[in-house]
């Protein structure tokens, strides 16, 4: 055997071992391995499609909401929302209460700047009537990122339609950048 590095050596050595046991798999095995592994990519794609619908579902009232708010509208603030809901929204450890009738009121009074609240990568759960979506957030002003953090969405569905049981966020203003 010739000298070379510790890498020549191992592939050499490893090479002739790899190729032998690729050539001993049956071709019958190989076949049903390829005719099992489209079964299971049909069953996980056709479940994956199931859960992005539902996904997405859940995540319709967060984005109804977020339009409301862009548009200053009590009312399309409300729509997405249960009555008698409530917020917690944490400021520098301390939490401030409201119900969703006064956030609404508040955010949907006429103002002079743009705002706007984006998600990002929300991670949502499903369990029949009940889901919560978990997502880091912006705050915009003005297209300007005014604060960030963490929005927990807890929602309920209630005759097919999901509607918005409670929300908690943090809010900082050390925000990084996204680009």
């Amino acid at each position: 055997m010739k000298s070379g590095t510790a890498t020549e050596v191992l592939e050499f050595t490893l090479r002739p071992q790899v190729e032998s046991r690729a050539m001993q798999i049956p071709g019958r095995s190989a076949f049903e391995f390829l005719l099992a592994g489209t079964a299971v990519a049909a069953i996980l794609s056709s479940s994956l499609c199931a859960a992005t619908a539902e996904r997405n579902e859940v995540l319709v009232p967060v984005m109804a909401l977020f339009d409301g708010m862009a548009k200053r509208d009590a009312e399309a603030i409300r729509k997405p929302l249960l009555t008698g809901g409530s917020m917690v929204l944490m400021r520098d450890g301390k939490p401030t209460q409201m119900t969703f009738e006064d956030f609404a009121n508040r955010v949907g009074r006429p103002g002079t700047t743009h705002i706007e609240e984006r998600i990002h990568y929300p991670l949502v759960r499903i369990d029949h009537d009940l889901a919560v979506v978990w997502a880091p957030f912006e705050f915009l002003v003005d297209g300007k990122v005014d604060h960030c953090g963490t929005d927990l969405f807890n929602l309920i569905r209630i005759d097919g339609k999901w509607l918005i049981a409670s929300v908690a966020d943090t809010g900082r203003k050390n925000c990084s950048r996204r680009e």
